[in-house]
């Protein structure tokens, strides 16, 4: 990847390692720099490492705490 940005083909910094990658349809990554940046946040996010602020929109409900009379949408 390029370190130099062109009008068309912006480079951009990977948000895992910071490297500058070329912000391009070619790239299968984007935003990451390559598979392993990708996978890297994946497991922030899934680890909930990474999390958007505020409250969430439902309680957390276990399934023995659902009522079987009852219909969910």
């Amino acid at each position: 990847m390029s370190d130099h940005s062109s009008p068309d083909k912006p480079t951009v910094p990977c948000p895992t390692c910071k490297k500058p990658m070329e912000w391009s349809a070619t790239n299968p990554h984007r935003p990451f720099c390559c598979e392993r940046c990708k996978l890297i946040d994946l497991g922030e996010w899934a680890s909930e490492g990474h999390k958007i602020p505020g409250q969430p929109a439902f309680d957390d409900v276990m399934s023995e705490d659902l009522d079987p009379t009852k219909t969910r949408h």
